[in-house]
Order: C-alpha cells, then structure tokens, then sequence
C-alpha cells in the first residue's frame, strides 16, 4: 500500500490538474469531464497500471460526489429565478422521467433483443440528466430565466426518482400494488426532510454567533449531508432531501451568504473532478469495445426519441413554445449520474449491468461531446439564446451582533436596472443606509445624489428588523428599475396612514 505522502501528494496532483483542465476546457470548447475521464482511464490498468475494479466503491464514493455536487446546484440556484420554471421542471423530473423509461425501454427491447426487466433497467439509467453537466454548462450559455430554471429543477429534483426505479428494477423483486404507494412516500418524506432541515438549519445559523466566517459554509454544507442521511435512515430519498435542504438554504437570509456560495461552488467542482476521476479509473478500455454498438443504439434512441417525447409529454400543459422544447429536447444532458446508476445495478447484481456500465460510459463520452460541445450553437439557431440576459445581483450579509444590525454587501452585476439609480431613489426602509461606494478600486461616501453605475459595490448597514426588506427593495429595484413597486407601495402606505396620504 503506498505511503500517505504519496497518497496525499497524488491527490493533491489530480485536483490541480481538474483545476487546469477547466481552462484548457474552455479554450478547446470541450466540456470539462471528458478531461477528467480521460486523466482515469490514463491512471487505470491500461495506461498506467493502477489496478482498480472495486464497484461497490466506486458506487458508494459516486453517491457521496453527488450528494456534494447537488447541495452545490440547490445553494447556487435562485428560488425567485426558478420559480416561474417550478410547474415545467417538476413536469421534467417525473412524467418526462417515466416516458423516458418506456421509449427506451421498447427500444432496446426490439433493437438488442434485451428482456424487458432489463430493457426498463436501461431505460431507467439512461432517463436522468446530470446536475454536474448541467449547472456547469447551462449557466454559461445565456438562454432565458425560463429555460435555465427549467433545466436546473429538473436536474436537481429527477436523481430521486431514478435511483429509485433502478433500485427497484435491480433487485429482481416483483412489482407490486404496494410499489407506487412505497415511491410516493420515499419522494415526499425526502422534500419534507429537506424543507425541514433547510428551514432550520437557515434559522440556527441566522442566530449563531460562529467565532470564524468560515464556519458558515461548513455549517451549511453540513446540515445538507445530515439531511441526506436522515431521510435514508428514514428509507426515503436522499438525494431530493439533499436537494430541497441547499435549495432552501441558498434561498434563506444566511450570514454570509456569499462566503457559502464560493464553499459550495468549490465543494461541488471537487466532487465533479473526483467522481469523474474515479469513474475513468474504474473504467476498462479493453471491453468498451464491445458495448460501442449497443451504446451507439441506445443514444440514438434517447436522442431521436426519448427525449423529445419526453419533453412534449412534460411541456403539454404548459404550452412551452416549440423552439424551446427542441432546446429542452437537445439539453438533456448527461455525465457520471447514468454511470453511477449502471454501477448501483452492477453491486444490486442485476442481469447484464456489466454490459450496462459499459455501455452507459461509451454513450457518456458520445453525447457529452455531441450534445456538451454543439449547444451554445443551438440555442443560438433557436433563438433562445439571451447573451445580454444579466446575472441575479448578489447581495451578501454578515451580522453585527453587537449593534443589532447587519452589514449587506451588494455588487451591481452587469445589466441590472440599478445602473443609473440615484441613492436616494432607493427608497430603502427607515433603518437602512448606504454607507460605502466602491468604484474603479477607490472608496467614497455616496449621498443622496450619487448615481450607481454597473460593478459598483456597495455597502449597506440594516438594523435586524429591516434587514430583509433592504434586501427585498434592493432586489425590486435591480429587477424593475427605480418605479419597482412604487404604487404598491403607495397603496399599502395609504391604507395604514389617516388621511389616505403617503408619508
């Protein structure tokens, strides 16, 4: 066994590399896990010569890179941003999910001759998009607020039921009256678990006065993973506990909130560099030979049939614009989620899951670099593409206990309606003020006079009673300009003064 220093010095080189590999990525327009595979399959027994063939392993560390990967996309995602997208993306992540499975399904079953249990096993695998490829890819294109909720839900929110379909189709149990009731109730505990620990988790922390900023992420993070065990523990779904726990925490009014972002934001690119790592290790280049043609059959399913069926079946009700449901169709990415289901197949020892898994890692590489490399060009021939389409502002927080206050620190992204707003326009609640502007490198104090530009930062002291309506206008204003809810306003002013008049 190899001393810890080598251990620990290999590590520390493959990380370093996944970091590089990011760049280099983005120069040759290739997405980043192809890379990270290919830095496995060059470690593996066919290049370098490190044995390693441990499935359940693999299958137990892929989970935990999930688990990571997910609180990342829930912290990162912005409830205000994805709630108009709530009713298509959850339509993604169950109906798409189980037509999916059904096309699949009859397809391999007629064009590889497979038996229908394990037809609808490769159905199942091959069903889920990866949250990985997804919050890494998506938000770097620009496509509508729509769209991009969309897919963000659905790749957070349809692990949970397609584990659970391949856990149920591995274990060669027969199907019973009982089965819908038992995945109903995994689905509903897991988000009841996870709005739970999301909702108390933000609380505590808003009341905790950690010694160190850098608790707080660690906090946060950790009341995710513990969300996740609670709801195995309690035999339902960890991954959506997961999920809905960072969703609700990223969405919370968290002392420093940005300091979380970053930790979670790392946190997440570590779990992508390690699984696919891992993933490339465990991989055996000799037999993926045989399992090009059935992976070259299956994708070309998925792709031609699969989704798009999927995605009409979801979009129905919601009368989603064709284009918009091609770009739907052609984004359904996918990355180490399906290999990870293949390998829970694999230790369930589910008929052909060795087959499986090979096939499942040759059609990764194939529509990673299909699907990956050629979708910033279809959303551009769609037309849904919004490269203008400004970032959410960003306002970060810190407390100050012993003033009863709270210290906001806002950047002015690019775009934004704050952009020519005087000071004073703000109209931020009795209690609140800015304090700082910092422009160009250099720091003044701005009065009621001054006019924001793009990339300002500002600082702004709240009181604790008017924190979260600071937040709310500053947020109001960035969105709708200097009128944001100005008759609103008016309104519930003239309602609770005499005389009907607005102070």
């Amino acid at each position: 066994m190899a001393s810890l220093e080598v251990l620990l010095g290999a590590v520390a080189g493959v990380v370093l590399l996944g970091v590089l590999a990011v760049r280099v990525s983005v120069r040759l327009g290739l997405p980043s896990l192809l890379i990270y595979l290919g830095m496995g399959v060059l470690l593996g027994e066919s290049v370098l010569g490190i044995p390693f063939s441990d499935a359940a392993l693999t299958e137990a560390l892929g989970l935990a890179a999930l688990v990571l990967i997910l609180i990342e996309g829930g912290i990162t995602t912005s409830w205000p941003a994805v709630r108009p997208s709530l009713g298509v993306g959850v339509a993604l992540a169950t109906v798409s999910v189980v037509v999916s499975i059904g096309v699949v399904a009859v397809a391999v079953h007629l064009l590889l001759g497979l038996e229908w249990r394990t037809a609808l096993l490769w159905g199942a695998v091959l069903s889920s998009t990866d949250a990985a490829a997804v919050f890494s890819v998506l938000r770097g294109i620009g496509v509508g607020r729509r769209l991009a909720g969309a897919l963000e839900l659905e790749s957070g929110l349809n692990d949970a039921p397609v584990v659970l379909a391949v856990v149920l189709l591995s274990s060669g149990e027969p199907f019973t009256w009982q089965t819908p009731l038992l995945v109903v109730y995994e689905l509903a505990v897991g988000a009841l678990l996870g709005w739970l620990f999301g909702r108390g988790g933000a609380g505590a922390l808003r009341r905790a006065a950690l010694p160190s900023t850098g608790l707080y992420p660690l906090a946060a993070v950790a009341v995710c993973v513990l969300a996740y065990s609670t709801a195995q523990f309690a035999h339902a779904s960890g991954l959506l506990a997961t999920y809905v726990a960072a969703l609700v925490l990223g969405n919370s009014d968290l002392p420093h909130r940005g300091d979380v972002r970053s930790f979670a934001e790392g946190t997440g690119w570590l779990a992508q560099i390690g699984l696919f790592v891992l993933l490339g290790l465990f991989a055996s280049p000799a037999r993926l030979v045989d399992a090009v043609v059935p992976a070259l059959v299956a994708g070309l399913v998925l792709v031609v049939a699969g989704r798009p069926l999927s995605v009409m079946a979801a979009a129905l009700p919601f009368r989603v614009p064709w284009r918009e449901q091609a770009f739907l169709s052609w984004s359904g990415l996918r990355g180490a989620v399906p290999i990870v289901l293949a390998l829970i197949a694999l230790t369930e020892g589910a008929a052909g899951a060795r087959e499986l898994v090979d096939a499942v890692f040759v059609l990764v590489v194939v529509l990673t670099i299909v699907q990956g490399t050629t979708l910033p060009v279809v959303a551009r021939m769609l037309g849904v593409a919004s490269p203008a389409e400004p970032r959410e502002i960003a306002v970060d927080s810190a407390p100050l206990d012993e003033l009863g206050a709270d210290l906001l620190q806002v950047r002015v992204p690019v775009g934004s309606k704050l952009r020519g707003v005087y000071i004073g326009e703000l109209r931020l609640p009795r209690g609140a003020t800015v304090s700082l502007v910092v422009r160009d490198g250099e720091g003044f104090t701005p009065t009621r006079d001054t006019r924001l530009r793009e990339l300002d930062q500002l600082l702004v002291v709240a009181t604790a009673g008017v924190r979260t309506a600071t937040e709310e206008r500053i947020r109001a204003v960035d969105e709708h300009g200097r009128l944001a809810r100005w008759r609103a306003m008016d309104h519930d002013d003239r309602r609770k003064r005499p005389g009907g008049k607005p102070s």
